[in-house]
């Protein structure tokens, strides 16, 4: 039970750590000579680096958004297991835990898809999706298994 307890802490954590990685590193897009993500868009013009804050697009703030709830709804789900596994009578089940981390998971999923419709008319056709993006998209089923791992989980002694 206890290697259970640790693969689902572990499977949790990792989508936690991809989460903020893809929400705070800068490369949603990357090119030669740019990178964007959520906040900043940076380039390099004769040798000199600039970031200039990201739109300001309504799109953009609620990809923002999507990503800091699912960042905030995946903490949320950590610290309920947490209090959950101490306070839970034997055979219950972790719903309250599964339902935020389901719930943090279709935020990133909406942030995602609502960033791959609109990036087409904001980004150039020469640049490709960055690291970070990706990182994003694999944050989704990490964050959705845990949940429905949660939600299946019965407590033993």
């Amino acid at each position: 039970m206890l290697l259970l307890l640790m693969g689902i802490v572990v499977l949790h954590v990792a989508g936690l750590v991809l989460l903020l990685v893809s929400t705070i590193v800068s490369a949603w897009v990357i090119n030669t000579n740019s990178r964007s993500d959520l906040w900043t868009n940076c380039t390099t013009v004769s040798g000199v680096y600039r970031c200039d804050p990201a739109d300001t697009g309504v799109w953009i703030q609620a990809v923002q958004a999507m990503m800091i709830l699912s960042i905030i709804f995946s903490f949320i789900s950590l610290f309920l297991f947490f209090c959950q596994l101490f306070t839970l009578k034997k055979g219950g089940r972790f719903l309250l835990t599964g339902a935020f981390q389901i719930l943090a998971s279709l935020f990133v999923m909406c942030g995602g898809i609502i960033y791959t419709v609109m990036n087409s008319g904001w980004v150039p056709a020469k640049e490709s999706y960055g690291f970070s993006f990706i990182l994003a998209w694999i944050a989704f089923p990490l964050a959705f298994i845990s949940g429905v791992v949660y939600v299946i989980l019965r407590k033993r002694e």
